[in-house]
């Protein structure tokens, strides 16, 4: 059982799966960011451009509620359509970023990688100095 615990601690403590966990962290708080982007932002001017819509009360009524009075019975069932379109633009705009972001750090790689490394220096009056003593001492012979 030890041997297991071991490989274990080993797989969780590697470094890919570090990244993984740190990315998917990060990747739900982006998703938060851009679902705030997409409800608060694009699907008001989506909606104000359409006539006011607002595609998350969109549905299709399967059956209707059964209602005693103003207590419901059994509730209505629905295909919520106007939910699915949000989503979608959800998802296209989340995409969207992702390619954006891949895109500028791909060309920052390029960039980096397309830079010459940088030429060497010349040697300073002293190096020279001490590199002409140093063969001077190399090929005195001892006596």
């Amino acid at each position: 059982m030890s041997k297991f615990i071991t490989e274990f601690k080993e797989f969780a403590m590697r470094g890919n799966v570090l990244d993984m966990a740190v990315g998917v962290v990060i990747g739900a708080a982006f998703g938060k960011i851009v679902s705030s982007l997409v409800d608060d932002l694009i699907m008001p001017l989506v909606g104000v451009a359409t006539g006011g819509m607002n595609f998350t009360d969109y549905k299709w009524v399967i059956q209707s509620a059964v209602m005693n009075g103003t207590e419901v019975i059994k509730p209505e069932v629905t295909l919520n359509w106007g939910t699915w379109v949000q989503t979608v633009v959800n998802f296209i705009i989340i995409a969207f970023c992702i390619f954006v972001m891949i895109k500028f750090v791909n060309k920052l790689s390029r960039k980096k990688a397309e830079e010459p490394a940088p030429a060497e220096s010349e040697p300073t009056k002293e190096e020279v100095l001490l590199t002409e003593i140093r063969d001077l001492l190399k090929d005195r012979k001892p006596e």
